[in-house]
């Protein structure tokens, strides 16, 4: 699935169908989670050497679009 982000890809086949770093089985929360923990884009990328910085940048801008969403907290509470 094209997530509009050419560094991310969706696939059902890899990751449950996660979001992930494409050309990898990197899922994007677990990028974000490190970073949330402390872990800087050069820690990602010895851990990680199929990353690279242009990659990581494309998590977040990833789930920046995620968190521009718009939710409506009562739209399901009719069902």
């Amino acid at each position: 699935m094209n997530t509009g982000n050419e560094h991310i890809l969706i696939d059902p086949q890899i990751c449950h169908g996660q979001a992930c770093v494409k050309g990898t089985r990197i899922p994007v929360h677990q990028i974000l989670s490190m970073m949330a923990h402390g872990d800087s884009v050069e820690d990602l990328i010895k851990e990680y050497p199929s990353l690279s910085r242009e990659k990581i940048l494309a998590c977040l801008d990833y789930a920046s679009v995620l968190a521009q969403e718009e939710f409506d907290p009562f739209l399901n509470l009719a069902d």
